[in-house]
C-alpha cells in the first residue's frame, strides 16, 4: 500500500480520483512498441527490473485488472491454440468486456437507436443434408420472427441517418427454441478479437473529456484508433461507402458476419455464413442528403419502416447460406474465423432457403423494441458455434449485458472488494462510479501522449499475469493456452483493396470524399498521416486523392504485417453495380399549385404507383387548392417537405403559378436540391423558369413529365461532378 503522504503528480490527470489510498497510475512510464505474429499493435511498459516488477518505481505506469492484477497483453484473448476456442478461465477478458457491458444506464451501451418489427420467416428450399434445425428440414415451415435495426455509435436519442453501421438482429422463435442471428448491415467487422470491442467502441462514441460528437466517427479518437490498428482498414472501406448511408432500412441487406457452423442428424458439421437479401434492393443516399434528412426529419428511417408495413407495403429479405467445408477454408487466402473477412460470392454462390417478411408493426416501442435482448448464444439444434474470437467473445458478453449482481459494475470500489495496490486501466463510468478520470484516454493503443496528453497506462509481458500452458499429453502445439494470432489475419488490405477496386468509379469517389470529409475533422496531424499511410496499402490513387483533398503530404506506405495480394473484383460489392431499375419501394414527390391540371398529376401518379412506387403530393399550401379539373389536397406542405424526403420529384405548375415560386426561396432550394441530389426531375414547361434559378441544367435525369416513367427509376450519378468537388 502506497504511503500516506504520497499525493498524486500534478501532471498525471489519470491518478486524480477518489481513492487516493489506490493512487492508480497515470501511464507515464517509458513504453516500447512490438508487433505481434497478427500484425497487432502492442504497447508496452519499457522492462527495466526484476520479474517482481522492482526496480520501476511503484508501477504505476502498468496497465492492470480492477483487482492489482499486471496484465501482459491486452491485445489478445487467451485461447486454446492458435485457432482454438476462447478460455472461459481468461479473466482479464471477462473483467474487461464485464465491466464494459454495464458502463452505460439505461440505454444500450451500443446499437442504442433502434427500430422493430414483427414478422414472419417461411424456409423455401429444405436443406436436412445440412442442417437439423428444424426449421430448414421442410420446405414451407414458418415460424415468427421479430427484427430490431440500428445504428451503432448514436444514443437512443440521436438521429436515423448518421454514416454508421447498421444493426440488422432477428430473432427466430422457432419450435426448438429461439435463434438470435445478431448481425449487420455490413459483412466485415473493425476487430479481430472480442478484446478490442471496448477500445472499438471507446475510440468512436463520444470522445471522453467533452461528450460529444454524437453518432460520428468523425473524429480524433476514433481515426486515432483505427490508424493504429490495420485489421479495420478493410471494415473502413465499407463504412466510407455508401453501406454506411442507406436510403431505407428496407433497402438495406444483412450478415451474420461471423462464420458459424451447420450440424446434421448424423453429426456432420460444415462452416456457414448467413446473408439476408433485400427484395427491394440495396439503395442509399448521399452524404449530403444524409445531413439534410437528419435536420428535415430524425426519425426518417424509422418512419420509413412503420409507414411501409402499415400501408401493407412489407418489407423481404430472402436469407442466404455460404456453406463450405475445412478443406475448402484451408485453401483460401485468408481466415474464415477472421471477422474482418468475407468469402466473395464468385468463389462460393449464395444459396437461397428463407425469406423473412415484416408484416406488422409494434404494439407498444418500450415493450418491445426497448426491451427486446437478442443473445448470440441463443442457437437451436443444428446450429453451432466456430472458433472465431470475436464471436467467442460475444457468446459471453451479450448474456452478462442482461444481469446485474451487486447494481454496479463498479463492485469493485466497494471498500472490501477494492485492490490495495495500484489499479488503473480503461475502463470508464458506470453506476455509483466514485472516481474521476480525467483526460481521453480511454481506449488502447493510442498515440494521445505524442500529443502532450495522458497516453494511460501499457501492458507488461514480463511481470504481467500469464496462463500456464498445460503439461499433458493433450496440450501441445494447438491445444495450448496462447495469447495469439494466426498468421493469415495479418493480412489486414487484401480484401480492403478488393472492396475499393469492386466499386464503380462514383462509389470510389464517395468513399475519397468520405475520408476526406472525416479526415478534416481530426485534429491531431500525427493521426491523419498514419492514416494516409495505411491507405497507401489499399490503393494509391485512393491515398492520393484523400491526401490532395486534405491539402497534406503523402507519407511513405505504412509497412503491412503481411503483403496484401490482388483479388479478383467482385461486383457484388458495389451498390450501384446491382442497383434495381424498379420505381418499387420508392417515393416520388410531385409538386402543383393552385391552377395545376389535376388530369396530368393523376396521370403521373397512376403510372407510378402502378410501377409500385409511392407518390407525395406537394404544393405551396396544403390545401384543398383549386385546380383545372377539380380540387386537390396536398400531403405535404412545400417548405415541411424537403425534395431530400424523395427517391425523384416532378412539377406540373401553371406559368403563372411558376413565377410566383420561383421568387420562392424554398421552391428554388428544392430543385437545387434534388439536381445535386442526383435525382430525375420530370418537368413541365412552365417549370424551366424555376430550374433556371436553381441552377438545374439540361441533361440526363432532367425530362418533361412524359420522360420520367423512362429514367425516374434510377440516380443519375453521371451528374455529380457538376454539382459537388469529389475527392
Amino acid at each position: 500500500m502506497p504511503s500516506k503522504t504520497r499525493k498524486p503528480a500534478a501532471d498525471a490527470p489519470a491518478t486524480l480520483n477518489g481513492l487516493h489510498h489506490h493512487a492508480p497510475g497515470a501511464g507515464r512510464g517509458a513504453q516500447r512498441e512490438r508487433i505481434g505474429n497478427g500484425g497487432e499493435l502492442h504497447q508496452e511498459v519499457e522492462h527495466r527490473g526484476k520479474r517482481d516488477g522492482s526496480g520501476e518505481g511503484d508501477g504505476v505506469a502498468h496497465l492492470t485488472d480492477n483487482f492489482g492484477h499486471r496484465i501482459a497483453d491486452n491485445q489478445n484473448s487467451l485461447r486454446a491454440g492458435v485457432r482454438g476456442p476462447t478460455l472461459l478461465e481468461d479473466f482479464v477478458l471477462r473483467e474487461k468486456i464485464f465491466h464494459f457491458d454495464h458502463e452505460r444506464i439505461p440505454e444500450r451501451i451500443v446499437h442504442a437507436r433502434g427500430s422493430g418489427a414483427h414478422g414472419v420467416f417461411e424456409c423455401t428450399k429444405a436443406i436436412p443434408g445440412l442442417t437439423s434445425a428444424s426449421i430448414f428440414q421442410k420446405k414451407g415451415n414458418t415460424c415468427p420472427v421479430f427484427v430490431r435495426f440500428s445504428t451503432v455509435a448514436g444514443g437512443a436519442g440521436s438521429v436515423d441517418t448518421p454514416r454508421d453501421v447498421r444493426g440488422f438482429a432477428v430473432k427466430l422463435y422457432t419450435d426448438t427454441g429461439n435463434w438470435d442471428l445478431v448481425g449487420n448491415n455490413i459483412p466485415v467487422f473493425f476487430i479481430q478479437d472480442a478484446m478490442k470491442f471496448p477500445d472499438l467502441v471507446h475510440s468512436v462514441k463520444m470522445e471522453a473529456d467533452r461528450g460529444f460528437p454524437q453518432a460520428a466517427s468523425a473524429h480524433d479518437t476514433f481515426w486515432d484508433f483505427v490508424s493504429l490498428m490495420p485489421e479495420s482498414m478493410h471494415m473502413i472501406m465499407w463504412a466510407m461507402s455508401d453501406r454506411a448511408i442507406p436510403r431505407s432500412l428496407r433497402m438495406i441487406e444483412g450478415f451474420g458476419v461471423h462464420t458459424f457452423r451447420f450440424v446434421n442428424a448424423k453429426g456432420e458439421s460444415r462452416f456457414v455464413k448467413f446473408h439476408w437479401r433485400p427484395l427491394l434492393g440495396m439503395a442509399s443516399t448521399t452524404w449530403d442528403e444524409a445531413c439534410k434528412i437528419a435536420g428535415g426529419d430524425p426519425d426518417f428511417h424509422r418512419r420509413d419502416l412503420f409507414e411501409a408495413i402499415a400501408a401493407g407495403q412489407f418489407p423481404q429479405w430472402d436469407l442466404g447460406v455460404q456453406v463450405f467445408d475445412e478443406a475448402f477454408a484451408a485453401k483460401q487466402p485468408y481466415d474464415v474465423l477472421d471477422a474482418t473477412k468475407l468469402i466473395p460470392e464468385e468463389d462460393l454462390p449464395l444459396q437461397i432457403v428463407g425469406r423473412l417478411t415484416l408484416n406488422r408493426n409494434v404494439s407498444n416501442f418500450f415493450a418491445e423494441t426497448e426491451q427486446v435482448a437478442f443473445l448470440p448464444s441463443n442457437v437451436i439444434p443444428g446450429i453451432d458455434f466456430s472458433n472465431d474470437p470475436l464471436l467467442q467473445g460475444r457468446l459471453f458478453s451479450y448474456l452478462d449485458t442482461q444481469k446485474s449482481r451487486l447494481g454496479t459494475t463498479n463492485f469493485h470500489q466497494i471498500p472490501i472488494n477494492a485492490p490495495k495496490c495500484p489499479f488503473h486501466n480503461f475502463q470508464r463510468d458506470g453506476l455509483m462510479q466514485t472516481l474521476v478520470p480525467t483526460g481521453r484516454a480511454n481506449y488502447e493503443p493510442n498515440s494521445l501522449a505524442a500529443a502532450g496528453e495522458d497516453g494511460g497506462p501499457r501492458a507488461c509481458p514480463e511481470t504481467g499475469f500469464t496462463s500456464f500452458r498445460g503439461d499433458d499429453e493433450h496440450s501441445s502445439g494447438d491445444h495450448q493456452k496462447l495469447r495469439v494470432r494466426a498468421p493469415l489475419f495479418a493480412d489486414h488490405y487484401s480484401q480492403a483493396r478488393l472492396f475499393y477496386r469492386s466499386q464503380t468509379a462514383n462509389e470510389q469517389a464517395h468513399i475519397a470524399s468520405a475520408l476526406v470529409f472525416e479526415l478534416s475533422k481530426v485534429s491531431l496531424d500525427a493521426v491523419r498521416t498514419r492514416v494516409l499511410s495505411r491507405l497507401r496499402n489499399i490503393d494509391e490513387d485512393l491515398a492520393a486523392r484523400v491526401a490532395k483533398g486534405l491539402g497534406a503530404a503523402l507519407p511513405p506506405k505504412a509497412k503491412a504485417a503481411r503483403e496484401p495480394v490482388d483479388m479478383k473484383p467482385s461486383a457484388k460489392l458495389s451498390i450501384q453495380k446491382n442497383a434495381k431499375a424498379t420505381l418499387q419501394g420508392r417515393k416520388v414527390a410531385i409538386l402543383f399549385a393552385e391552377g395545376s391540371d389535376r388530369k396530368a398529376i393523376e396521370g403521373l401518379r397512376q403510372q407510378i404507383e402502378a410501377a409500385g412506387g409511392n407518390v407525395a403530393l406537394v404544393a405551396p399550401k396544403i390545401g384543398p387548392l383549386k385546380v383545372k379539373g377539380g380540387t386537390l389536397k396536398a400531403d405535404g406542405q412545400l417548405a415541411g417537405s424537403p425534395s431530400v424526403m424523395f427517391d425523384a420529384v416532378a412539377s406540373i405548375l401553371m406559368p403563372d403559378q411558376a413565377k410566383r415560386l420561383a421568387l420562392d426561396g424554398a421552391c428554388v432550394q428544392w430543385f437545387m436540391d434534388a439536381y445535386a441530389h442526383c435525382k430525375t426531375i420530370a418537368h413541365c414547361e412552365g417549370t424551366k423558369l424555376i430550374l433556371a434559378r436553381a441552377g438545374v441544367e439540361p441533361g440526363e435525369g432532367v425530362v418533361p413529365i412524359e420522360g420520367f416513367m423512362s429514367v425516374g427509376t434510377a440516380r443519375h450519378w453521371a451528374r455529380e461532378p457538376k454539382v459537388r468537388d469529389l475527392a
